[in-house]
């Protein structure tokens, strides 16, 4: 009797803890199935995104957001748009200016989605047409340019290609903030060009400036030279001044002056004893 009791008691522990077990793997299958549920009908929109809501493929007014919006599954689809300022990056392109110079030019477009709707039904992907057609345009405009031109006034290009890339993507709802030619490459042949002239300038202005000074200098030399002709005391006070200086320098030269008043005399002493022989 003894054994008979342990072996239905036996049994009895076995079915227990089979039933346990049960309700736990219940329970956690209804747990994973509440969060599936929870996170199908619930969707949390940052502040940064709008919620684009299509029920039966039509779009269901405005977009949705931020916060927590519920959804209906299998039959709501949910596209999210970012709202903040995206930056687009426009490949190296070659062009070909108007003054026949290839060159290569790179630049990048800051845009933003201000209508989510628009942007999601007017085009397949916003962020790839608004490449393309920045990609084209930065073609088609830096074409109508001159390099001097182009580098010269770069601000002017951004501007004009501002509002041509943004006359397409007003259409999609798309905002262009800004855009910057980032670089410009010239050929190795156009940049020695440049700097030979570049260097031709620099000598032109040196040459220039030292003839300036030149001029400014014989200009101060004449009116001196008037002042000291006009007071002969100041012309021997002059020599006098030039003697001292080359006397502290200790050298062997020695300088004996004559004033310029008796060149004249000598002249006439010499041409007289030419005439006498």
């Amino acid at each position: 009797m003894t054994s008979a009791f342990g072996v239905a008691g036996a049994v009895a522990l076995a079915s227990g803890s089979n039933v346990g077990t049960v309700v736990g793997v219940v329970i956690a299958v209804v747990v994973v199935l509440l969060l599936v549920v929870t996170r199908s009908v619930f969707i949390v929109v940052p502040e940064y995104q709008r919620a684009v809501l299509f029920r039966f493929g039509r779009v269901l007014g405005r977009p949705r957001g931020p916060g927590l919006i519920i959804r209906i599954p299998a039959v709501d689809r949910v596209v999210k748009v970012n709202l903040r300022v995206e930056v687009v990056d426009i490949p190296s392109q070659g062009v070909i200016t108007k003054d026949n110079v290839t060159i290569q030019v790179d630049a990048v477009v800051y845009f933003q989605v201000i209508e989510p709707v628009r942007a999601v039904i007017g085009v397949d992907n916003f962020r790839f047409a608004s490449q393309r057609i920045a990609m084209t345009s930065l073609r088609s405009i830096v074409g109508r340019y001159e390099l001097d031109s182009l580098l010269a006034h770069r601000e002017d290009v951004n501007t004009e290609l501002r509002s041509t890339i943004a006359r397409s993507t007003t259409e999609w709802g798309v905002e262009v903030r800004q855009v910057e030619i980032r670089d410009i490459n010239l050929p190795p042949e156009l940049l020695r060009a440049m700097a030979r002239q570049a260097e031709a300038e620099r000598e032109r202005r040196a040459k220039v400036i030292a003839a300036t000074g030149e001029l400014q200098a014989s200009t101060e030399l004449a009116e001196a030279a008037d002042k000291l002709t006009a007071s002969p005391g100041a012309l021997q006070l002059r020599t006098l001044q030039t003697l001292a200086e080359v006397a502290t320098e200790k050298n062997s030269t020695l300088i004996f002056p004559i004033p310029f008043e008796l060149l004249p005399a000598l002249r006439k002493v010499v041409n007289g004893s030419d005439n006498g022989s």
